[in-house]
């Protein structure tokens, strides 16, 4: 199999006039569709239930973006038991005709592309950018795994030499396993983890999150054009602590790839680790979860790119990102002339609807709204609320971009999650005071360090313990295939998605020896 070398989809910013044609068509387009409906997808198969998940429009809540039948335990024993059974057959096809499926389900995409983002933009209430380059990511899990995948085929373990004996070592699927996807990246992340493992000869069952299952079931309609034997992608949309609890205790659940809350996946961790009767494994269970991640900028820094990268990786996605940028460490020296130029630029940000193309769009869901909220009064007695800090007009859920200034370094605010348009300021005195700040979190996913002085880079690069560290740019946004991505600590396993050792998480190696 002969394929091109991997390159990254390129990211659309709408600076032509054709692009926002487009996109304003695709809009239009996706609109008409607004409440059209999908079953499950077992076994080949679209499934409908008696019960229905319905996608709300977060920009205007009245709005029914479409929905999805409602999986029980029953279709979820039902997918499982579909999954199964392709396996027999799936992990015996040549590695090459694999990956020739998940090239052509990235053909596919790249032609929906436009109406894939315009989904995203209605669905969760991205802007148009942070939606293209959320299907770009997609298009680009398919690609690179697909291309990663074919270092593993037979055979493909080279061992030493012993005379007498023929000795070979090679890698085999586990067999079939479950996602559970989040919703703040729910084209990318989602596609992301169901090709990497289905990419070396396993079948999942993928529950998408309940607030973005029409983008999910696109997904799917894109895997079946692509002709995937019935039961190695298996849909599943339905409640998680239902379906998803069942799946992560079941004692035929080979393996869970999750990402989400810290909360949830510590469950899943600990669940997963009981055997079940008949259970005749130990579960492999790859976890992605958050992160209260960090930006230095000390005095030597270039400020005005500071303050660029510090906006984007706050507010980018209205900061729903677990890599984005929810403290800010600044040295004195450096404290007053960023806050000024930061808060300047911020005030400029526009929130509205996110068919708009606005800075920020509306956050997820109520529930997010009221979090958030929640967070943003807890903020008031622990810092200064210099910026924001308010519910806008609208029937959207939007927020505007708050900064807290003067937070010191353990208050709730600069420890936990708050996966919104937040950002906590805390001063210190030296870059040393920095490290010790950014490194006092029990997570360590992502950060940066904006700064012109080479021995502070080369400190933090030994010593901020980060998965995914920045220098001299914004914190989000890792490339499939350039920095691979996984963070430390309680953001999870680390399995570092996106990057050369991905799928050998999925693979299990094998040794026959004969004597001759």
């Amino acid at each position: 199999m002969t394929v091109e070398p991997f390159r990254n989809q390129p990211i659309e910013t709408f600076g032509t006039e054709e692009a926002r044609r487009e996109m304003k068509e695709a809009l239009k387009r996706v609109r008409a569709e607004f409440g059209r409906h999908w079953g499950l997808y077992l076994g080949g198969a679209w499934v409908d239930t008696g019960e229905r998940i319905l996608s709300l429009n977060p920009s205007a809540p009245s709005e029914v973006v479409g929905s999805t039948a409602k999986a029980t335990r029953a279709e979820a024993e039902a997918a499982l038991e579909a999954a199964w059974r392709a396996f027999r057959t799936w992990k015996d096809w040549p590695q090459e005709d694999r990956s020739r499926l998940l090239l052509k389900a990235a053909a596919l995409m790249k032609r929906r592309r436009r109406e894939l983002e315009a989904t995203l933009v209605y669905e969760i209430g991205k802007n148009w950018t942070e939606a293209s380059a959320e299907v770009a990511e997609a298009i680009d899990f398919l690609e690179y795994y697909a291309r990663q995948a074919l270092k593993y085929k037979y055979p493909s373990v080279e061992v030493v030499p012993f005379p007498g004996e023929d000795n070979e070592s090679f890698y085999i699927p586990l067999g079939a396993g479950v996602v559970i996807a989040p919703w703040n990246f729910p084209i990318a992340i989602f596609t992301g983890m169901i090709a990497g493992p289905v990419a070396v000869g396993n079948t999942v069952v993928a529950k998408p999150a309940e607030d973005t299952v029409v983008i999910a079931a696109k997904v799917f309609e894109i895997f079946h054009e692509a002709g995937f034997p019935p039961g190695v992608v298996n849909f599943l949309p339905g409640e998680g602590r239902e379906v998803g609890a069942y799946l992560v205790e079941h004692p035929q659940t080979r393996f869970i790839n999750f990402t989400g809350s810290l909360e949830v996946g510590l469950w899943i961790h600990q669940a997963a680790a009981r055997l079940a009767p008949g259970q005749k494994w130990i579960k492999r269970v790859f976890l992605e979860l958050g992160g209260k991640d960090a930006i230095i900028v000390d005095e030597t820094a270039d400020l005005d790119a500071a303050t660029e990268g510090i906006l984007i990786s706050a507010y980018g996605f209205q900061g729903q990102k677990c890599s984005a940028a929810s403290r800010l460490i600044v040295t004195e020296k450096a404290f007053e002339p960023l806050m000024e130029r930061l808060l300047e630029r911020a005030r400029k940000l526009v929130v509205g609807p996110a068919e708009e193309n606005p800075d920020l769009g509306p956050v997820a869901s109520k529930a997010q709204e009221e979090k958030i909220l929640s967070y943003i009064e807890i903020g008031k007695g622990e810092g200064q609320l210099v910026l924001g800090g308010e519910r806008l007009e609208g029937e959207g859920y939007f927020i505007a971009p708050t900064v807290f200034t003067e937070v010191p370094p353990t208050a709730k605010i600069a420890q936990e999650e708050i996966f919104g348009p937040v950002l906590s300021v805390i001063r210190v005195r030296d870059f040393g005071e920095a490290l010790e700040v950014a490194n006092n979190t029990v997570y360590g996913l992502t950060g940066g360090v904006y700064s012109r002085k080479r021995e502070h880079l080369e400190r933090a690069r030994r010593e901020f313990h980060v998965g995914n560290l920045y220098f001299n740019r914004k914190i989000t946004g890792a490339l499939v295939g350039v920095q691979p991505f996984g963070g430390f600590n309680l953001s999870g396993t680390d399995t570092k998605a996106g990057g050369p050792d991905y799928l050998l998480h999925f693979l299990q190696m094998k040794t026959v020896a004969e004597r001759f």
